[in-house]
């Protein structure tokens, strides 16, 4: 990291490594714990053992980076000849990450901002790739914050679901509506809100489902100079297929990634997520 603003996100962001290593950002990861296994959040190793572990219904939770290692990450930065460190990461309401880099930054050589950016996945990934393009033009530590600030404000991430149960199961939704979704069907289409995910709307079928999810990402992107994510749990031939569909129907689209989550929303959500995220440049 040789330019004056550093740029620190988490594992959750699942910036693909390329991009990681082009813009020179910092991705602490997250553990995730299946039963007795702790794996590193966003690996292939840990997507697949979440998916198995999640299919046979068995203990999955997820651990914070520590202070400690956030501490370290700062350090290493300013070694590198920062002066300031944007600090960007997931939902509070999702993880105690924001909680852990405020902590760390208390003790930092050089001043850290962190940000809870209210996002996860490529929502928050989109937020760090504009700090971190705004520090290479020359931006001050404000004008990343700033600008990692306003892609979240603009940034929508919607999600389709198999089942109700994943949501039943982590409290999203009462016991009695996760029960009449499965009699009747009900393929769920969920949204990132308040940094929460929360129930949009419901259909009642899965092919319908994936073309209303994908009828909502084209009205949303319009023609506007977009990034568009492409997320799932181990549904990767769906993923593929959406994501060809998105570049047929957004004429403004820029960039467009196809990624796994990891526990952070798969443990909500379930095997078969199909999910998309719209940030306007």
């Amino acid at each position: 990291m040789s330019r004056i603003v550093a740029i620190v996100t988490d594992s959750t962001a699942y910036l693909p490594r390329q991009t990681l290593g082009r813009h020179g950002i910092t991705s602490v990861p997250l553990t995730v714990v299946l039963g007795d296994r702790a794996l590193e959040d966003g690996t292939e190793t840990s997507a697949r053992a979440l998916a198995l572990a999640l299919q046979k219904r068995r203990s999955v939770t997820t651990s914070r980076p520590s202070p400690e290692v956030f501490a370290a990450t700062y350090r290493a930065a300013a070694e590198a000849g920062a002066t300031g460190i944007v600090s960007l990461h997931l939902s509070a309401e999702f993880s105690g990450t924001y909680d852990a880099a405020l902590l760390a930054a208390e003790d930092s050589p050089v001043p850290v901002r962190v940000v809870d950016t209210g996002m996860v996945a490529m929502a928050l990934g989109f937020c760090a790739v504009s700090a971190a393009e705004t520090a290479e033009a020359g931006g001050t530590l404000d004008d990343a914050v700033a600008a990692a600030e306003k892609r979240a404000g603009s940034t929508s991430a919607y999600f389709y679901v198999d089942t109700l149960d994943y949501l039943r199961r982590g409290g999203r939704i009462g016991a009695a509506q996760a029960l009449l979704g499965s009699a009747l069907a009900v393929k769920p289409l969920l949204e990132l809100n308040g940094g929460r995910i929360e129930l949009l709307e419901k259909v009642r079928t899965a092919s319908k489902a994936i073309a209303r999810l994908e009828e909502i990402v084209a009205e949303r992107a319009g023609t506007s100079r977009v990034d568009i994510a492409v997320h799932h749990l181990a549904a990767p031939e769906r993923a593929a297929a959406l994501a060809e569909r998105l570049r047929d129907r957004v004429p403004g689209l820029v960039e467009l990634d196809v990624s796994e989550v990891g526990a952070v929303i798969g443990a909500h959500t379930g095997p078969g997520l199909l999910g998309a995220v719209v940030s306007p440049r």
